[in-house]
């Protein structure tokens, strides 16, 4: 399964609940995971997982997060190529695009983009939850 580091940015708690969430499924299917708010951990400590899953809402025009998620993320990138990557987050409007140029970003990277992005409109639902919880289970096993 490899280690697996579950590295999220959240302002309104949306995301971060959809990371809790991810990371039980992850756990409750034998993985070896970690989870880490974005200002936790650098590029270089990240880079020694095996797996990503990179979390972040959508913000202003459908980009990530400007201030800290960003620049990690634009740093991890020259890391990605050959690694299995997920990617999560919430919004409040748009149609997602914010996620498939992400998506595609990561894989013109290199990376091996587990399915499609993970989104969850506003506050997650309890079938939100367990939606994520499965999409943890199965990038478990990716």
């Amino acid at each position: 399964m490899g280690k697996i580091a579950i590295i999220y940015w959240s302002g309104t708690g949306n995301t971060k609940i959809m990371a809790e969430a991810i990371l039980d499924g992850a756990s409750s299917a034998g993985a070896d995971v970690s989870i880490f708010e974005v200002t936790e951990i650098t590029a270089e400590n990240a880079k020694t997982y095996d797996k990503l899953m990179l979390g972040c809402p959508s913000m202003g025009a459908e980009v990530l997060e400007e201030v800290d998620f960003e620049p990690f993320y634009e740093s991890l990138k020259k890391f990605v190529s050959g690694k299995k990557v997920a990617l999560f987050g919430s919004y409040g409007w748009g149609d997602g695009e914010w996620m498939r140029n992400w998506q595609e970003d990561a894989s013109s990277a290199g990376a091996s983009v587990y399915q499609d992005g993970l989104m969850v409109n506003e506050t997650p639902s309890s079938k939100a939850i367990e939606d994520c919880k499965e999409y943890g289970k199965g990038f478990a096993a990716f």
